[in-house]
This record gives structure tokens, sequence and C-alpha cells, in this order.
């Protein structure tokens, strides 16, 4: 009982967070877009429950960033160049994710992640609850930016966001590249990536997202006026949580259970970088 009153104050959390944001924002269409998030969440989790599926949460949190940036145009009608620009960006990174993450649980054929997680409703259901948190939190600048008079506005900040942004998009392409290109070898099954970026850095990955994510807060900033301003807690938010919530932390467990016994594994934690990239990490 305990649990289930956990799950659903979660789940409420969850959802009270990012619509408070987007009051303050004085934004209709702000406000729209986060009821919009949550409601995509919830009707998916429906079919997700009685099948007992988690192969479509992942592609569901992409279509849902789409949804959003769409959403948000068309309802200001704002078609100006850097307005598209930055919608572009993360359409293309929305798509590109949510095809990689969805081709890999469908050869892995589960996500192991979701193994206790399916069968009870309130947990499953904070869970799609928080995907919905998770991208509202990450658009709710980009939104309020498009919702603005005259869009986002374009000048040097903005293109200094958009050289941030294609720099971590390219870190986060070229790490799942590595990765996958590591575990297609037979040879490396059930061993841990050291090289490449992964060797500079434990979740390089991870890293391009937070990076790419600042950037599109760089983008957004100088559209954004008085309390709107909030809304650029989404890189924040986004590296709480990949590091403290899912993603680092729970990789890291995962990690220390399957090689932690290994002394080249505990090397590799000396001497690798969990999250950032440091000076001696790139020359060593």
């Amino acid at each position: 009982m305990k649990d289930k009153v956990f799950n659903l104050i979660g789940s409420l959390i969850a959802f009270y967070i990012p619509i408070q944001i987007a009051y303050l924002t004085s934004s209709e269409t702000v406000i729209k877009a986060v009821v919009l998030a949550f409601i995509i969440q919830w009707v998916c989790f429906i079919p997700a429950y009685l099948l007992q599926t988690e192969k479509f949460y992942d592609l569901t949190g992409s279509l849902t960033y789409l949804s959003l940036v769409l959403f948000s145009v068309f309802s200001e009608s704002s078609f100006e160049s850097s307005t598209l620009i930055v919608c572009g960006c993360i359409s293309v990174w929305a798509l590109r994710l949510g095809s990689f993450l969805f081709s890999r649980i469908k050869k892995d054929g589960e996500d192991k992640r979701f193994r206790t997680i399916k069968p009870n409703l309130t947990r499953f259901f904070m869970t799609w609850t928080l995907q919905g948190m998770w991208v509202t939190m990450c658009l709710l600048c980009v939104i309020t930016a498009i919702s603005s008079d005259g869009g986002v506005s374009e000048g040097v900040v903005f293109y200094l966001g958009l050289l941030i942004f294609i720099f971590g998009f390219t870190l986060e392409v070229a790490a799942d590249n590595q990765k996958t290109k590591f575990r297609k070898n037979p040879e490396n099954k059930n061993k841990f990536i050291s090289s490449g970026l992964w060797g500079k850095s434990r979740h390089p990955n991870y890293l391009g997202e937070l990076i790419l994510w600042i950037g599109v807060a760089v983008m957004s900033v100088e559209s954004l006026e008085g309390l709107q301003h909030i809304t650029l807690i989404s890189p924040l938010f986004v590296y709480v949580l990949l590091m403290h919530i899912s993603g680092v932390r729970m990789l890291e467990n995962s990690g220390q259970k399957k090689w932690g016994h290994l002394p080249e594994y505990n090397e590799y934690l000396k001497n690798t970088p969990k999250f950032f990239i440091t000076l001696k990490s790139l020359i060593k």
C-alpha cells in the first residue's frame, strides 16, 4: 500500500512541477504543450501495461519531443529561420535517438530495467509520467522561446548555442556508434568498452546529451523575459536525471555487478572520469 501511495504521489509531483513552471511563462501554448506531453504518455501507458511491454517506451518519448515542437510552431505560426533551425535540431536528435533505442530493444528483446516495473500498475504508471516530465522539462525553454513575440531570436548567442548543440549531438552519436560496433564483435561478448571516447569518459553518450541540451538552452535564452528564465533549468534537470536517477547511476551499479571483481575494470574506473572529460583523460 505504501508503495502505491509513493508511486501516485511521485506521479503527481512529476506532473505538478513542469505545469507550474509552464504557468510562470504566462504562455497558453506552453501550458497546452505540457498537458499534451502527459496525455501522450498516459494514453500509451494503457496498452503498454495491458500487453506488459516496454518496447515502445523510448520511441514514445522521442515522438513526444517531435509532437511538442511541431505543436508549438504551428500554434504560434512561428516559421522564422531561427525557430525552424532549433526545432530541426531537436527533431533530428529525437528521431535518431528514438530509432536507435527502438532498434536496440527490438534486438535485445527487452529492457531489463522494466522487469520488476511492468507488473506493478502504479510504478509503471509513474515511469510513464516521469517520461512526460523529462520531455517537458527539456523543452520548456525552447517552447517558451517559440511562443514569445517574434519566435526564437537570431543572433550571435543563438549561433553559439547551435555550435554547442552540434558538438554535443556529434559526441552522443559517435559514442553510441563506437559502443554498437564494440558489441557487434563476438570477441567482446560480456566485456566492457574502454576504447575511443569511452576511454575519455565512462559515459560519453550521456555527456553529449547534456551538452546538446545546453546548446538548446543557449539558443533560446535571448527570447526569454522575466520569470521565463526559470525554464533554463532544463540542462540542470538533464544532468540530475542522468547522473543521479537513471542513466549513469544505473549503469555504474550494473557495471560493478558484472565486472567489479576484475582488476582491469577497477583500473578503468580509477583512470577514466565518470562523466566530464578531463585534460588528463584526453592526453592519456
